[in-house]
């Protein structure tokens, strides 16, 4: 994803999809230990503002059709059965089809949707974030679950533990930072089982350490970047605080890159615009955790 405001841009994890891939097995994400400094399992019908800041803006980055907004018609609750198994409810962050959309600074969109972050209320430096999300498949649909540090990209760093353009059978995780951002080298796929795939609930989380990133789905390990690989390509930056995101964008280079879709939007299928114009496009959040061992 790419953050701008510090939102600068970027052409995020894109691209390179890596030709060996592990997939995940059905099993159960293993318990992490240590303190617990950050916990959201989203139990109430409205944002923990105390923890989380929607963005609204209309910045355009990664090509991506939409601007983000703080309402309830892109940022809900769901519980009971329309929480999809989340037992004390769950964060919905689904985007919606508003054509002709006018942002504060005078931009055009046709889609609103959500960014969330916690960016001046929760940060952290080594430890484990996870999140248990669900997801809708559709070739374009584009949410994330990721975290940033200061004060600018990519000097900052950027950890992304989960994103997923649609494709139901494989999510992806990345990494960025000076000299490796953008067209980054570090970026890796997890393929899941067919009966397992990304629409079931999945645990996405990242182990974070002076000396690397270990991101993990379901406790099993996909992907480690180290501070040695790192600094093949320039200064490895994960030394200092990062906070946490989690958005929804739609279309966009990422998607475009996997998809090749110019119609009936850059990297937007048919598909997902029904399901944006449905108001079937979601995300679940059932809840988030940053752990930071001992």
């Amino acid at each position: 994803m790419l953050y701008k405001k510090h939102f600068f841009a970027a052409t995020m994890a894109a691209i390179i999809a890596l030709p060996a891939f592990s997939q995940v097995k059905k099993t159960v994400a293993a318990k992490t230990t240590g303190e617990v400094i950050f916990f959201d399992d989203f139990a109430g019908n409205k944002l923990d503002r105390s923890k989380w800041t929607p963005i609204v803006t209309g910045f355009h980055t990664n090509g991506e059709l939409q601007a983000y907004v703080d309402s309830a018609n892109v940022i809900s609750f769901a519980n009971g059965a329309a929480a999809g198994g989340a037992s004390n409810g769950a964060l919905v962050l689904s985007p919606m089809y508003s054509p002709g959309f006018k942002t504060f600074d005078g931009q055009t969109f046709d889609f609103i949707s959500a960014r969330l972050t916690t960016i001046n209320k929760f940060d952290f430096t080594y430890g484990t974030a996870e999140a248990r999300i669900k997801l809708v498949g559709a070739d374009g649909l584009w949410p994330a679950w990721w975290m940033l540090g200061y004060p600018n990209w990519p000097a900052g760093g950027e950890t992304d533990i989960m994103e997923f353009i649609g494709e139901a059978d494989w999510v992806s995780a990345a990494v960025h930072g000076p000299g490796y951002s953008g067209e980054t080298p570090f970026v890796n796929r997890l393929y899941f089982n067919k009966n397992n795939d990304a629409t079931k609930w999945h645990t996405y989380a990242v182990d974070w350490t002076p000396q690397s990133l270990v991101f993990k789905y379901d406790g099993v390990p996909m992907f480690r970047v180290t501070k040695t690989m790192a600094q093949h390509y320039g200064n490895w930056v994960f030394t200092d605080k990062q906070y946490l995101i989690l958005n929804f964008a739609v279309g966009g280079i990422y998607p475009f890159k996997i998809n090749g879709l110019k119609k009936p939007y850059y990297g937007l299928s048919e598909d997902a615009l029904k399901l944006i114009k449905n108001h079937k496009a979601k995300m679940l959040v059932d809840w988030v955790k940053v752990t930071k061992k001992g």
